[in-house]
């Protein structure tokens, strides 16, 4: 035997033995394993509806927030939590529990797992006891709506997709490093109040903060396939936020993040203070802007207000769940295979991309919540739509997970968006970009276009009974003039129906950059990015902002009087 051989054996054993050993040190993951393998045993063999799947979920949450307002702390709390999620599945592969009730309303996002929250400390009797008693309520409200599953689906008409209600997959074993809350309490503290003081020059300013938020969760997953799982993350963001009242009573506000995957990763004291200069001129010049009407023409969408667009009126439409439920739009549904956007364009979601250019994504992950790898998924290749972001949910056509599978602790899993990317073959400079928007305003006889800095998010209509419409709420808008001056306007969303929406995108700039959020939906919040260039549309429709009809304060702040 060579003495390569014999290294690479001798590691090998090593390596074994480390995960043995982290496994045998973990008590709440044993304690997990341990109550699974006992809860299944007997309950796979129920008499009339017998369980055929078993999962057990916990969140190890440690929440840090601090805040600062006019050179004061506001806020300083550290909380920590742990959470159980119990998934109990009833029936087969093909018809279980979770199946979606037709013509029921909510019933389908209403029936969520059971949780409930575990002692902090790894007491192994205290965690298998509670463990016991939400296997034991899990099952029993699966016994009783499976029954309600199979009488739904003898009196009402064939269903369109007839997919099973869960694929099955390889089962997986990960034993990642823990992961603790460690900072600098008093550093951060003083940080953010030196920065926050920085406001008291500014009477008009109504509002502010500064903040620190750190989110170091454990998560353990354990299931009745053989997957075991156990991954750390740390998501932290520095926040500026601040808010004005115009003459008029509309209410405005801007506000900036800065995210890392560790502390020591976040942004200097300087560059914190760089960027609420920035936007405290951006919100003064919002302040004092002329009100702008109703509109439709050109405009383009900064790179990270163009990430925020496709996020919320495309990247809810191709999860996969949404393409089965007959409750939803199913926008997409039928057209893979098809041309959905422009040819020079492709999109991607990739939860296993930790950063990019420079910036930390939080849409990254390992591992989702339903124990499956996240994948890299093509879901329109040159315009063409190629897939959806599949949970083990299957869809016909697509009946595998593609790692997509994510919820907030309590809540039922479904396909979510991790890193959704944008990706364009005809990059050009931004400022050609503002050239051409100026030429289509002219051919178009538009008197101004509008530019799109900033956008704080917004909300899609996604069910049938609703129309299938967007809005979008900008933060920092411009007109740009067909002689090249830029006006700062407000008091306008973005509106519109994604179909044609997509068909009206004309180019695309070179200028890619990251947005990082929280999105909310049926399955909770969940971190997510969005990744794109700034592009030009041939049209665009605004309508006005609703407007508090409240005055300014009448009374001059105290520091300033």
């Amino acid at each position: 035997m060579t003495r390569v051989k014999l290294f690479l054996i001798v590691f090998v054993c090593i390596c074994l033995q480390a995960v043995q050993l982290v496994a045998e040190e973990d008590i709440l993951l044993k304690a997990m394993e341990g109550e699974l393998t006992r809860s299944f045993e007997l309950l796979e063999h129920a008499e009339e509806t017998s369980l055929y799947f078993l999962q057990y979920a916990v969140t190890d949450e440690h929440k840090l927030n601090i805040s600062a307002s006019y050179g004061a702390i506001e806020k300083d709390e550290v909380k920590r939590r742990r959470y159980l999620t119990v998934d109990a599945r009833v029936g087969s592969y093909k018809l279980d529990n979770t199946h979606e009730i037709r013509g029921a309303g909510f019933d389908f996002y209403m029936y969520m797992p059971h949780e409930a929250e575990l002692p902090l400390e790894d007491n192994s009797d205290a965690i298998k006891s509670i463990i016991w008693k939400e296997t034991d309520r899990a099952f029993k409200q699966a016994r009783e709506r499976f029954i309600k599953v199979k009488t739904d689906e003898i009196v009402k008409v064939a269903k369109r997709d007839t997919s099973p209600d869960f694929s099955k997959v390889a089962s997986q074993e990960y034993l990642g490093a823990k992961v603790d809350l460690e900072y600098d309490h008093e550093k951060w503290c003083e940080k953010l109040k030196r920065i926050s003081s920085k406001f008291k020059k500014y009477s008009w300013i109504h509002d502010c903060s500064v903040g620190l938020r750190a989110n170091v969760t454990n998560k353990y997953l354990v299931n009745s396939e053989g997957t075991i799982i156990k991954e750390g993350l740390v998501l932290c963001r520095v926040w500026i936020y601040s808010k004005t009242i115009a003459d008029d009573g509309m209410e405005l506000f801007l506000h900036k993040g800065f995210d890392a995957h560790g502390f020591f990763n976040l942004p200097t004291e300087d560059e914190i203070s760089y960027a609420l200069d920035s936007l405290i001129t951006n919100l003064k010049a919002l302040r004092d802007a002329p009100l702008t009407e109703p509109y439709t023409g050109p405009a383009i969408l900064v790179n990270e207000a163009s990430g925020v667009f496709f996020h919320e009126i495309f990247g809810h439409r191709i999860e996969g769940h949404r393409q089965k439920s007959e409750e939803f739009g199913q926008t997409f549904t039928d057209k893979v295979g098809e041309k959905i956007l422009p040819e020079f364009l492709s999109v991607y979601d990739d939860p296993t991309l930790k950063e990019s250019n420079g910036i930390e994504l939080r849409g990254y992950y390992k591992y989702d919540d339903e124990g499956v790898p996240g994948e890299r998924v093509t879901i329109v290749k040159d315009g063409i739509l190629k897939n959806f972001l599949m949970s083990r949910s299957p869809i016909e056509s697509f009946p595998k997970s593609n790692g997509h599978g994510r919820r907030q602790h309590g809540r039922k899993v479904v396909s979510r968006q991790g890193n959704l990317i944008v990706e364009t073959k005809k990059p050009i400079p931004y400022k050609k970009l503002q050239e051409l928007l100026i030429e289509e305003c002219k051919k178009q006889g538009k008197p101004y276009g509008l530019i799109f800095y900033d956008i704080s998010g917004g909300f899609t209509m996604l069910g049938r009974y609703f129309p299938q419409t967007f809005k979008v709420i900008p933060l920092l808008v411009s007109r740009l003039y067909p002689d090249g001056r830029e006006e700062v306007v407000r008091g306008v969303d973005i509106v519109g129906t994604p179909l044609a929406s997509f068909g009206k995108i004309i180019a695309t700039g070179d200028d890619t950059k990251p947005f990082n959020g929280t999105c909310g939906a049926e399955s909770g919040l969940v971190p997510v990015s969005a990744i794109s260039p700034s592009i030009l549309v041939e049209e665009i429709e605004v309508e006005k902002k609703e407007k508090a009809q409240d005055k300014p304060p009448l009374l001059p702040a105290p520091l300033y009087e």
